[in-house]
């Protein structure tokens, strides 16, 4: 490329493989095969460096991802070990005593494009998921969001997926390189060459190999070779409003073939963070996300065997640090990070999958033809990408914040208010009075959107005094309306939904509807 501003941008390198590298690569492979624009993908990576899962959660959006690059949802399931889910389930995390759990389902509440339900629910005994919508009831009850003959990627539910995030790295390879057209490359990158404006040449090789593009996206993770390592964009920690650094994880064999699959995450507070256990088909997986500031290595490990009981005794660990924050810039030059390189913070919430998923969206959707034009493109992926790093950590500090929890010096220190951003603190006092509604987020497209946070403050019985509603006006008749048909559909699904993993037994034997 040269510098020359008028150059085409034909070829893109991605360098580094893993679940980000693959999903890239397949994502940029398909766009250019869709609309025929001639841009080809290679992607570059170290056999000798083992891949770091970023997550084995996703959101709902994984189901238009994989169906943009051609995967289906039957082949998914079968490869990667799936399972369904349909939200998260809290517990411990308001005050820590018997009975403390909640649900944050992937379903709006009913009627969210038309009122907010969330002043009829108040004074109600009813959880707040249980009155807005009836996920929390399947997920209570171990049934699946859609059936057997459902179409691929269609449900009665919305939902995402957990995936063992091995088996999914492993499968978008063969399918990028045997459907896309992909280009593999198996090698060590010694360095980058650089033209005189700063823009990268080239990779090149440890065996002299020099591997030229127009656009790098930088998937080395933790290491990131490029935005890192050729850039130095500097890192900006969270550290200071998320305190987690340190997670240990386990893989937990089902004791039987008929061990019922939770069809939701679940994360249980602990002393000095939390445990998240999600279901595949072969396993459960298993995590202690903790702050080393408040326990040791060894205490935090011992929380988590006593939490898997004896099934664990003989089980190894693995250890992940985790180093809060993201990069000041994303997109450098004719560089852009995506997954780790970009930035990490702990697993709540799932976000991490999701943000290598619309970084693509925005790059194979948007992906600049011309040097010249890669300078805007920059600008606007930064600055969305930033809001949504802001947002994301933002929404995080909101389940540690609204805790009533005072046993230990964790969420002692976890409600302090040097420790909470500034917009949060700001938000939290006007939603004393006023539920999360669309105009708290004037952002186009917002990560977590007014529904996920209302989940969240309800869900933890956030002191809320909102101004009193009528009870014979239009619009108190359609909040009836829609609590008494989420009864109705609720009392319909218990009774004709399969159990999850049946479901997932048919998957594998029999298959879903193509689409």
């Amino acid at each position: 490329m040269g510098g020359k501003s008028a150059a085409t941008v034909n070829t893109v390198i991605v360098v580094g493989g893993g679940s980000a590298g693959w999903l890239a690569a397949c994502r940029l492979a398909a766009q250019a095969k869709r609309t025929g624009s001639g841009v080809s993908v290679t992607l570059v990576e170290s056999d000798r460096i083992p891949t770091i899962g970023v997550g084995e959660g996703t959101w709902p959006t994984m189901r238009n991802t994989l169906a943009k690059i051609g995967i289906s949802e039957t082949e998914f399931i079968r490869s990667c070990d799936a399972a369904l889910k349909q939200g998260a389930r809290f517990v411990g995390w308001t005050d820590g005593q018997p009975g403390d759990a909640y649900y944050h389902p992937l379903n709006p509440p009913a009627g969210a494009s038309e009122i907010d339900l969330a002043p009829y629910w108040l004074g109600r005994s009813t959880d707040f998921a249980d009155c807005v919508d009836y996920q929390a009831a399947l997920c209570e009850a171990g049934l699946a969001p859609k059936t057997i003959t459902s179409a691929e990627y269609a449900g009665h539910a919305n939902y995402a997926y957990h995936l063992d995030a091995g088996k999914f790295a492993t499968m978008l390879r063969e399918h990028a390189t045997g459907a896309l057209g992909v280009t593999h490359v198996i090698g060590d990158v010694a360095r980058a060459n650089q033209a005189d404006n700063g823009d990268i040449l080239d990779v090149e090789m440890a065996d002299g190999r020099r591997i030229a593009g127009d656009l790098f996206v930088d998937c080395t993770g933790f290491a990131a070779l490029l935005i890192g390592g050729v850039y130095g964009v500097p890192f900006e920690s969270c550290r200071d409003v998320l305190f987690a650094d340190r997670a240990i994880a386990m893989q937990v064999p089902h004791a039987s073939d008929d061990d019922p699959i939770a069809c939701h995450t679940i994360s249980t507070a602990q002393d000095a963070g939390w445990i998240w256990d999600i279901g595949l088909w072969t396993r459960r997986g298993v995590g202690h996300v903790y702050s080393s500031a408040h326990t040791s290595d060894d205490a935090a490990e011992a929380a988590l065997r006593r939490y898997v009981g004896p099934a664990g005794d003989d089980l190894s660990v693995r250890t992940i640090r985790i180093d809060g924050g993201h990069r000041e810039r994303f997109w450098q030059n004719n560089c852009v990070a995506v997954g780790l390189s970009a930035g990490f913070i702990e697993p709540l919430e799932a976000s991490a999958l999701m943000l290598i998923e619309a970084s693509m969206d925005a790059i194979a959707e948007r992906l600049p033809r011309t040097r010249s034009a890669m300078n805007l493109a920059a600008r606007q992926f930064n600055a969305t990408f930033r809001h949504h790093w802001m947002r994301i950590i933002e929404f995080l500090k909101l389940h540690y914040v609204i805790t009533q929890r005072t046993d230990t010096d964790f969420w002692q220190d976890n409600v302090a208010a040097s420790s909470i951003p500034d917009g949060l603190e700001e938000r939290l006092e006007f939603w004393r009075h006023h539920s999360p509604a669309p105009q708290d987020f004037p952002h186009a497209r917002e990560v977590f959107s007014w529904p996920s946070y209302q989940y969240v403050l309800h869900g933890m019985r956030f002191a809320s005094r909102y101004p009193p509603v009528g009870t014979a006006t239009p619009e108190a008749a359609m909040a009836a309306g829609l609590i008494t048909r989420n009864e109705r559909i609720r009392g319909d699904l218990i009774a004709r939904a399969p159990a999850h993993r049946d479901l997932l037994r048919a998957v594998r034997n029999y298959g879903l509807q193509r689409v």
